[in-house]
C-alpha cells in the first residue's frame, strides 16, 4: 500500500503513527500541500477533494480522510472495538476531533507554522483560541475519569485527537493548562512501537 501524505499534518501523521504501532508495511509518498501537489490531475484522480491523506492499495482501491484510514488499518486489531456501542464511542470522538477540535487547533497551527502568522492572518489565529481551549477543556475532562478516551483500552480515537492535540502549542495552546491531557500524551508515547512526528520531512 501507499500513502500521500505529510508527516508534519496532524491528519497524515495519524496514519503514520498507526501504521507504526501495528506494524504495517507501506511506502510513503512525501505530498506538499504549499507548491500544489494536491491539485495535480494525477491526485485528483485518486482523491477527488484533493486533500491528504490518501490511502492507494494495491488492489488500485483509494481510500481518503484520516479517520477513515485510521479505522480501516485498525480492523481486526485491539485498536478498534467490535462492539456496537463501544464502536459508535470511538466514532463519536472522531467526529469531535474532526468538527470541534481540527477546525481550531489544527487551523491555528497551520496559520503559524506553515504561514509563518502573517499580520493578514492574526485575528484568524487569534479568533481559533477559544474553540481549541474548548476543546481541549472537553479532553481533559474526560481523561480526569479514564485512562484513554472511551475508557481503559486505547484505541483509534486516541490516535486521531493525538496527532493535533500534541502539537497544539505550535498553535499557541498551553498544554500545561491541561494536566490530564499531558498524561495522557505521554501514556500514547509509551505505546510499543510509538513513533514521533518526522519535523525533518519536506525540509531542505
Amino acid at each position: 500500500m501507499k500513502i500521500y501524505a505529510d508527516a508534519q499534518s496532524g491528519n497524515c501523521y495519524k496514519v503514520k503513527l498507526m501504521c507504526a504501532l501495528l506494524n504495517i508495511e507501506h511506502e510513503w509518498i512525501h505530498v506538499d500541500i504549499l507548491a500544489g501537489d494536491t491539485n495535480a490531475q494525477a491526485f485528483l484522480a485518486m482523491n477527488p477533494n484533493g486533500k491528504i491523506p490518501l490511502l492507494a492499495l494495491d488492489d488500485g482501491r483509494h481510500l481518503w480522510e484520516s479517520n477513515a484510514i485510521i479505522n480501516y488499518l485498525a480492523s481486526g486489531s485491539d485498536l478498534l472495538p467490535t462492539d456496537v456501542f463501544a464502536l459508535a464511542k470511538v466514532q463519536q470522538w472522531q467526529f469531535f476531533e474532526q468538527y470541534s477540535h481540527e477546525p481550531y487547533i489544527a487551523v491555528a497551527r497551520f496559520i503559524a507554522k506553515y504561514l509563518g502568522l502573517p499580520e493578514s492572518k492574526k485575528a484568524d489565529y487569534q479568533a481559533k483560541q477559544t474553540g481549541g481551549h474548548k476543546a481541549l477543556a472537553v479532553m481533559e475532562s474526560q481523561l480526569a475519569q479514564t485512562p484513554f478516551l472511551t475508557g481503559q483500552r486505547v484505541t483509534t480515537a486516541d490516535v486521531s485527537l493525538y496527532g493535533y492535540t500534541h502539537v497544539a502549542h505550535e498553535g499557541g495552546f498551553e498544554l500545561s493548562l491541561y494536566p490530564n491531557v499531558q498524561a495522557w500524551l505521554s501514556r500514547i508515547e509509551a505505546l510499543p512501537n510509538y513513533i514521533a512526528m518526522d519535523v525533518s520531512e519536506g525540509k531542505a
